[in-house]
């Protein structure tokens, strides 16, 4: 997978894994990555999937609808590429935070939602449900941010709650963050993002 990484001052943080939205590249959230630990190692990802020479992480049917098929398999590329890179940079594995936008958070959401320690926490920025009716793993000490816009016309507001509801039924630490804004990733919800973790994964 087309990518960026960026070794960090302090080998001992997460590893920031930065997924974007819909049209984005590997580019686009790098100064979310300085903003939320400027010390932390990056490596940021391009999806592989061209929605009308939009990259993205898997594919939809239509606004809102995954192709499912699709979005388990992009799940298992992303899932083998971290081991990969892992072994490559010489990154733990298991001390991996992703940080995703809009489609980039449902694929971070569905790494959550089909392996066990593929994550050890999630900074998820407008996500949706990635699947229903799965049994997720066991996400006991997994900790997720999720920011949502009480006003976002792709992402309403049960969608959230739903989302928030799974992970916790399935062991997550969550925290639920509300902003009066629709989709876009606005620069208050990443400041309680980096709140988040600081006091989560902070030194």
């Amino acid at each position: 997978m087309i990518h960026i990484f960026k070794e960090g001052k302090d080998a001992a943080k997460p590893v920031l894994l930065l997924l974007h939205g819909t049209g984005g590249t590997e580019e686009d959230l790098l100064p979310l990555a300085g903003l939320i630990d400027p010390e932390a190692s990056v490596l940021s990802v391009r999806g592989n999937v061209s929605e009308n020479g939009m990259p993205r992480f898997f594919r939809r049917l239509a606004e809102g609808v995954f192709d499912e098929e699709d979005l388990i398999f992009r799940t298992k590329e992303l899932h083998e590429f971290l081991d990969e890179a892992a072994e490559k940079y010489k990154f733990d594995r298991k001390n991996v935070i992703a940080v995703g936008y809009s489609n980039g958070a449902n694929i971070a959401g569905s790494l959550l939602f089909h392996y066990e320690g593929s994550l050890k926490g999630a900074s998820l920025h407008h996500p949706m449900v990635p699947r229903r009716g799965l049994q997720l793993p066991n996400l006991e000490g997994t900790k997720v941010f999720i920011a949502a816009g009480k006003n976002d016309p792709i992402c309403p507001m049960a969608e959230s709650e739903e989302l928030d509801e799974l992970l916790r039924g399935a062991g997550a630490e969550t925290a639920l963050h509300w902003e009066m804004n629709g989709h876009s990733l606005t620069r208050t919800e990443v400041a309680a993002a980096a709140e988040w973790f600081e006091t989560n994964f902070g030194s």
